[in-house]
């Protein structure tokens, strides 16, 4: 994860310092994987008691990014923390977002952190549905915020979706992906802006059938989430979807699954989809079978047992060899 090409990456995008706004669950991951990577880290979040938390966050991601091969030694050295806004983004060379999800509580502060930051700074913010053109309305140049949007835990998962706006500079885009890549992320540029953008879709997507399923009485959450695990999760983890299909398709490829497994049984599936909400009785259903399957282990637990088999995955996948582009 660090090794020189990530050096080298980081080295031209031209971060050293960076102030992550918001040090709740995401900014505390960012925090701990910037770190990892020599990035020094501001955190600024009007919390009072914010510093202990932060670093219980971050001692709870380091063995994770021990095992993942980033040098974990001394790195808390290179965090601090500062609740004036000004003196927190003053002389940074990026600032990552991490604030809550109301549109004009993002305005106003692009606003703020743009008239205080220096004119090459990095604006990036880690909303999961508001898209940068609705954030940086307030802003003197809106084309400088670019979406930096994690999958969680930012620490492990390495997807980080960037999504610029239409006038966005093409210069600074290719620093904000050297910078991702540099801290050992795989960022992946959007062609345009959608709300909730690419990975969240498909979640919801999927999970508004398998709410369906387990409304229904056809499958329990916890047996959903070993069929899951089982199959499209093994899947999908060496290969995606498309490519999948590619090769479910045969010597014909995705030519031969469009029309013979595509046009048919896909489309007929589709046409039995039924609408599902979180209404009283689904969301009830849901809690209930919850704390009836892992109720038994605190969310540090299973959070910590996840870490563990998702920084397994990672490594299993990494020392097999790829064929170019697949």
């Amino acid at each position: 994860m660090q090794d020189q090409n990530s050096r080298e990456y980081l080295h031209a995008s031209g971060v050293q310092k960076a102030t992550i706004i918001g040090g709740g669950v995401i900014g505390a991951s960012w925090a701990a994987l910037f770190l990892a990577h020599g990035v020094a880290v501001i955190i600024n979040d009007p919390d009072p008691d914010i510093a202990d938390k932060v670093k219980v966050l971050i001692d709870g991601a380091v063995p994770a990014l021990s095992e993942l091969g980033c040098c974990t030694d001394g790195m808390m050295e290179k965090l601090s923390f500062e609740q004036d806004l000004t003196k927190a983004v003053a002389g940074v060379d990026l600032v990552q977002e991490c604030g809550p999800e109301r549109i004009d509580f993002k305005k106003d502060l692009w606003r703020r952190i743009e008239a205080a930051s220096a004119n090459n700074t990095l604006f990036l913010s880690s909303s999961s549905s508001i898209p940068a053109s609705a954030q940086s309305g307030s802003m003197q140049q809106p084309e400088r915020l670019v979406i930096g949007h994690p999958f969680n835990p930012p620490h492990l998962m390495p997807l980080v979706e960037v999504v610029p706006v239409a006038k966005s500079d093409r210069t600074m885009i290719a620093r904000v992906m050297d910078f991702y890549r540099g801290v050992g992320k795989v960022p992946l540029e959007l062609k345009k802006e959608i709300p909730g953008f690419v990975a969240n879709r498909l979640q919801a997507a999927i999970f508004r059938e398998c709410m369906y399923l387990v409304r229904e009485g056809i499958v329990s959450i916890r047996d959903l989430d070993d069929i899951v695990t089982n199959s499209l999760g093994i899947r999908w983890a060496s290969n995606g979807p498309f490519l999948s299909f590619h090769l479910g398709g045969g010597s014909g490829g995705m030519a031969h699954f469009v029309e013979h497994l595509g046009k048919g049984g896909m489309e007929q599936l589709w046409a039995t989809f039924e609408s599902v909400s979180f209404d009283f009785r689904t969301s009830r259903l849901l809690i209930d079978q919850a704390q009836q399957f892992y109720g038994d282990h605190s969310i540090v637990e299973l959070a910590e047992n996840r870490d563990r088999k998702q920084v397994a995955i990672l490594k299993a996948l990494d020392d097999v060899s790829s064929v170019d582009g697949a």
